[in-house]
């Protein structure tokens, strides 16, 4: 694809950081409104932020393909029922040319800082390429773009390849290699049975084991795809019948006696069972916390793949790397060629936040080092003005499309912006109170969650405990509360020294 080399604009109305889904979104849902003074800023040389940047063998997503596409981009081309990574990246390349907004995004322009500057009551973005100057910055990177890879005792001594699954390395072969892959959880179950059919051996370090459903993947006929180009009500009926039904499953994550949860638990035995045969193997693969407490998991090929004889579930932590070997907790070294590190992302502690500076000079990781992320409907943090989160804190979902979240908080964007542009906003910045009372309640409905209570340890808390990364509820009330902007939520000045009187 071709990357847009040419020089920065020293001023727009909107900058948007990141061009994945979010700020793929956002520009099309601005231009859609008549907007074009604005810019797209990605640090890649190509779109598509996770599904870019996950690329390793297997990708694919874990929502059905008929929930993650635009509502106002529907694709009847899905070739599976859940789409593989390259599907959804060339999916989105189809978007961009579909709306015309190519032309505003810039590659290679990585955000080194945006800082609030008072006296010009402008955003001022510091890039490694230049600099440019915005009213609106809209932060649209997601929760998942940071690979956290662990401080292992050894690591910088390891001889062989070693790569996180968000950096899969296609220049290495592993076609007969014995191979360690560190972490079970969603990027590892995809991994671990595409590995497991070409490596020599294969060793799977669990750390606690994921509840893991049926997949119950297929090919999308020709047929269906067909109707569904010629009958787009249909698709969009289809999609709706998806989304209601994982909509029901709500109470399982939020209630700690819910049937539906109890349900869950129930059929992921029944899978377990029915797939891994050897009693050890199953005792070792069966968690021990509440289904829901982490990310619960959808595979019909991992349980095979951890029976095969090539394969060997390690139930040790990884307490150091040799120069050619990784040993357990229990001191068992064993030889491998390759390392993959499955070990998810830092969703909780973002280093973006330290490259924000608002009022005061305050960073944003400064704001957010009591008491862990906040902002208000997941959008506006107190002392950011002119500042919008896409996919911020407490925005995530365990049940459904994240594309709907996404196109939720567009839509308190643009609805900002039209109230800007009619009263003559200069400035608006949520007031501390909103945004504290919202924060408390958001702690309060996630106490008896299970991601709170479910007895585990997951992404989804920070170093304190506290759930700065999900949503207690069902994506439509999401959508409900950030249907509207609410003028009263906010200081609003017209200029720096008149505050508009709500």
């Amino acid at each position: 694809m071709p990357v847009n080399q040419r020089e920065l604009p020293d001023e727009v109305q909107l900058v948007v950081v990141g061009a994945g889904f979010s700020g793929v979104g956002a520009a099309i849902r601005l231009k859609q409104q008549g907007i074009e003074d604005f810019c797209v800023l990605e640090k890649a040389d190509d779109l598509g932020g996770t599904w870019r940047d996950n690329s390793y063998p297997g990708a694919a997503c874990d929502i059905p393909s008929q929930l993650y596409s635009f509502s106002f981009a529907l694709n009847p081309d899905w070739s599976r029922s859940f789409s593989p990574q390259e599907e959804i990246w060339q999916y989105l390349w189809r978007c961009v040319d579909r709306f015309s907004v190519g032309d505003h995004l810039y590659f290679g322009q990585e955000v080194l800082e945006a800082s609030w500057d008072e006296t010009a009551a402008r955003w001022r973005i510091q890039t490694k390429k230049g600099e440019l100057l915005a009213k609106v910055l809209v932060w649209a990177t997601g929760l998942l773009s940071e690979p956290v890879v662990p401080d292992l005792p050894g690591l910088d001594g390891f001889s062989g390849p070693i790569f996180h699954s968000a950096a899969w390395d296609h220049g290495v072969d592993l076609t007969g290699k014995t191979v360690a892959v560190v972490g079970t959880g969603a990027s590892a179950i995809q991994i671990v049975p595409e590995l497991q059919k070409s490596v020599g051996r294969l060793f799977v370090f669990q750390r606690s084991a994921p509840w893991v459903v049926p997949r119950r993947d297929r090919a999308v006929p020709l047929a269906e795809r067909r109707l569904f180009r010629f009958a787009p009500p249909l698709q969009r009926l289809a999609r709706g019948w998806m989304y209601w039904t994982r909509e029901m499953l709500v109470p399982a994550f939020m209630h700690p006696a819910s049937r539906w949860r109890q349900r869950g638990m129930a059929m992921a035995r029944q899978h377990l069972e029915r797939q891994v045969p050897d009693p050890d193997l199953r005792a070792a693969l069966t968690p021990t916390y509440q289904l829901g407490c982490k990310r619960v998991l959808i595979s019909d090929e991992y349980y095979p793949a951890l029976c095969a004889d090539n394969v060997e579930l390690v139930t040790e932590a990884v307490a150091r790397l040799g120069e050619h070997s990784v040993t357990d907790a229990k001191g068992v070294e064993r030889p491998v060629d390759a390392v993959v590190l499955a070990t998810g992302f830092n969703a909780s502690a973002p280093s973006f936040s330290r490259r924000i500076v608002g009022r005061e000079g305050r960073r944003l990781s400064e704001v957010w080092a009591d008491n862990g992320m906040e902002a208000y409907l997941g959008c506006t943090v107190a002392g950011f003005p002119n500042m919008f989160f896409v996919v911020g804190p407490n925005t995530g979902l365990g049940h459904n499309s994240m594309i709907f979240i996404i196109e939720s908080q567009l839509n308190y964007l643009l609805d900002f912006l039209r109230y800007a542009d009619s009263h003559g906003i200069e400035t608006a910045e949520v007031r501390r109170k909103v945004e504290s009372r919202y924060n408390r309640e958001i702690q309060s409905r996630l106490a008896g969650s299970v991601w709170n209570t479910g007895g585990c340890a997951s992404w989804y808390l920070d170093r304190r405990g506290h759930n700065t990364t999900l949503w207690p509820g069902s994506s439509y009330t999401f959508r409900r509360r950030t249907r509207r902007f609410r003028p009263a939520d906010y200081v609003l000045q017209t200029t720096r020294k008149a505050p508009v009187a709500v």
